[in-house]
């Protein structure tokens, strides 16, 4: 079947199965006349990277009624945005999403560039997310390739180099595919396919609209593929982890530099993250009675385990530290946070794994 076959034998299985998304403008709707909204394409496809479309449905519908447009979400507060994101993990992203609204509404005046070569000037928008807006929003013939198109086509054209050696392979197959007319439908049709019909187990090759030319089928090979070259054990990195409450409340927190992990969202003092044991003897954040708990607050992030040790401590209503200030909201550094200007929902999920240890063994007397 020829490349334009392919695509037209797609597209048209797109318009009768295609997922129904609160971020996307389907055929049936595009022929109507309307047109995908860049704001929706752009957040959706930020939200969605490392990300399922189940974990994010939630969090496009709750974004979009805080901040329905992108001039919205640059007037945003930083903590907002970030205590919303949480639970969708990998933050820089979250700080990007805020830099790129800010840039698109100050320079743009709120309108997204509408070339992959505009996109990809933007913060935080790298190769794929500006191939998957300038396709979907702008029906640029731009090549998007995530991880359900990598198989798709590992599949389709039977490529056995493993992964990621066979991501220029695939990448360019997947561009042999990407028809001049409605481009964006075809790279949602692709990634449709790959969710639901051509999944990493068990495809169900039987209705799947590539069924006959897929050469992985032919071959009986279609659920080995795509290979993988085999992965390295993950190391565990070991740490402190410090939660103090006073008797008045407050809550002593950090704000966490704006660069690595985790970058400028509020939690717990800690100390450094290392390969081996904890610190034999830590230096705590602030003078206290502090209790080690022998618990810990485990963790995983992309390339590493995290194993923290709790240590708890409840002060006297007048405890603080230099630069605190009493202040009700913390910027930046460490300080003592009223409890009615507290939210655990604003903290990451590792500082929500931390304090949900420690809220039961300190009192509220």
């Amino acid at each position: 079947m020829r490349d334009e076959e392919l695509s037209a034998t797609l597209l048209a299985w797109y318009g009768r199965h295609g997922r129904d998304l609160p971020w996307r403008v389907g055929p049936a709707a595009r022929l109507a006349g309307a047109r995908p909204d860049p704001y929706a394409v752009w957040l959706s496809e930020v939200m969605l990277q490392q990300t399922t479309v189940a974990a994010v449905r939630d969090y496009f519908r709750r974004f979009t009624a805080l901040w329905p447009d992108v001039h919205a979400l640059a007037a945003a507060e930083d903590g907002a945005v970030m205590g919303e994101w949480a639970g969708l993990g990998y933050y820089a992203r979250a700080r990007n999403l805020l830099k790129c609204a800010r840039v698109v509404s100050a320079e743009l005046g709120g309108r997204f560039p509408d070339t992959v070569e505009g996109l990809r000037a933007l913060p935080g928008i790298g190769p794929y997310t500006a191939a998957a807006v300038a396709a979907i929003a702008f029906d640029r013939p731009a090549t998007v390739v995530d991880g359900n198109v990598e198989r798709v086509m590992s599949r389709l054209f039977l490529v056995e180099t493993p992964l990621p050696q066979a991501k220029g392979p695939l990448t360019e197959l997947a561009g042999r595919l990407t028809p001049p007319v409605h481009p964006g439908d075809h790279a949602q049709a692709v990634m449709d396919l790959g969710a639901t019909i051509c999944t990493p187990r068990n495809p169900a090759c039987g209705i799947c609209p590539w069924r006959d030319p897929c050469a992985a089928r032919a071959a009986g090979v279609q659920a080995d593929l795509p290979r993988k070259a085999p992965k390295k054990a993950k190391p565990v990195r070991h740490g402190i982890i410090w939660v103090a409450r006073r008797d008045d409340g407050a809550w002593f927190l950090e704000r966490r530099p704006e660069t690595g992990l985790l970058g400028g969202m509020l939690g717990w003092p800690g100390s450094d993250w290392v390969e081996g044991a904890p610190p034999a003897d830590p230096m705590p954040p602030l003078s206290a009675g502090w209790q080690d708990t022998g618990e810990e607050v485990r963790h995983t992030f992309t390339h590493f385990h995290l194993r923290l040790r709790l240590w708890i401590a409840q002060v006297g209503p007048q405890a603080g530290c230099a630069g605190d200030g009493g202040a009700d909201e913390l910027q930046s550094g460490r300080g003592f946070v009223p409890a009615g200007a507290f939210r655990p929902s604003d903290l990451p999920t590792l500082m929500r794994k931390a304090f949900d240890l420690a809220r039961p063994r300190l009192t509220d007397d």
